[in-house]
């Protein structure tokens, strides 16, 4: 039986993982979770899967949660708890699924102990791709990638050689807005960007996939899972989301991954790989799919795409600085402080104006983040 830690087990992909995890009894023991401040939900879940810690990082919800716990389990608070917990917890596998750059550091810590590293924090590799690889080779852990796109190349490339790929293509949704004209994005609502077409996500994913900067960070993710350079990854448009991703090979081959979206299919193959186990959650039934189509993502419009390949090409700290502007922009969005077209500009500013370093240490990954989001906010105000 495989020992579970979900960080962030009441969000999306947290209840999904633990949904995977219940068709599965005797596979999978839940040892660990950890919430930012929902304990409504997540006392549910002790109740149900009896973990043996738990992290809230509210310390006044912790207080409270520690004192209807009793001895049930271990209860820790903050940053200082999600350390502890990844790294002295009993587990075998650690899936990542927080919000931003927080889960940098236990992601870390889950590495350096040699874990399977079941990956839906986008953030992590793109604010320290270059680290974490050292870390990696290091430890000799694994990475197994949540995110439907880098699980659906991750499948495609099972047997195949690095140096026979010719391209990666990352599929975009488009989001709500593929056929919304520009001039229109500063009228867009909050709550107009939180409705997507296709996937039920996050607020601050939800509103990345709106911006196309989703797909950005995907872009950075996938040059440092696959080790492939940023003029070998594309991304294009397919409204549907039925094809999750593809590789183009050197003969001409091209390999996708298709089903219909749903999050649990990626999140069972992370936790069951090298193994397929059989579930109900997914049945893609070709018949009745009536078009597949394809476009170009038009980056004038979409703007936050292009921003995250100048990232990836300027290297260094770069992507830390994209990462940490969007984080703050977005926030301001969903707290209705600045408009949608906003959003790029400020990333744009913040980009322009960061400190460049060209090969950071993690220090210097965590200034850069602080930095940026100081930065931004000066911007604001």
């Amino acid at each position: 039986m495989k020992k579970i830690c979900v960080l962030g087990s009441t969000g999306s992909i947290g209840v999904n993982t633990l949904q995977v995890i219940d068709e599965f009894p005797g596979e999978f023991e839940v040892v660990g979770l950890t919430v930012n401040n929902n304990i409504t939900l997540l006392e549910k879940q002790i109740e149900k899967y009896h973990p043996k810690m738990v992290v809230v990082r509210d310390s006044r919800k912790a207080r409270d949660l520690k004192k209807k716990m009793g001895n049930r389990c271990e209860v820790l608070t903050g940053d200082e708890g999600l350390i502890e917990i990844t790294k002295n917890l009993d587990y075998d596998i650690l899936l990542s699924s927080l919000v931003g750059f927080a889960g940098l550091s236990p992601t870390i810590e889950g590495i350096k102990r040699n874990k399977r590293i079941a990956l839906a924090n986008k953030e992590t590799l793109v604010a320290a791709g270059q680290i974490i690889e050292q870390l990696m080779k290091k430890h000799d852990a694994e990475i197994i990638p949540v995110d439907s796109e880098h699980s659906a190349i991750f499948q495609c490339l099972v047997g195949e050689k690095n140096d026979e790929i010719l391209k990666l293509i990352l599929t975009a949704s488009g989001g709500p807005f593929l056929s919304k004209s520009l001039d229109e994005f500063n009228k867009i609502t909050v709550e107009q960007a939180l409705a997507h077409p296709n996937w039920k996500m996050g607020n601050k994913i939800t509103i990345d996939s709106a911006t196309m900067m989703n797909k950005g960070l995907e872009v950075i993710e996938a040059h440092w899972l696959f080790n492939l350079p940023p003029e070998k990854i594309d991304v294009i448009v397919h409204p549907q989301s039925i094809i999750h991703s593809f590789v183009e090979f050197i003969d001409g081959s091209i390999k996708a991954q298709l089903s219909l979206p749903d999050m649990k299919l990626p999140i069972q193959y992370a936790l069951s790989y090298p193994h397929r186990f059989d579930s109900n959650f997914v049945e893609t039934k070709l018949h009745e799919i009536q078009n597949l189509s394809f476009q170009q993502p038009d980056l004038n419009k979409f703007r936050c795409l292009q921003l995250a390949y100048d990232a990836l090409d300027l290297g260094g700290n770069a992507a830390c600085a994209l990462n940490a502007a969007n984080e703050i922009a977005v926030n301001n969005f969903l707290e209705r402080k600045i408009s949608f077209d906003r959003i790029p500009d400020l990333i744009e500013e913040a980009l322009n104006k960061a400190e460049h370093v060209s090969d950071p240490d993690l220090e210097t990954i965590f200034e850069t983040d602080r930095q940026t989001r100081l930065l931004v906010q000066n911007i604001l105000n």
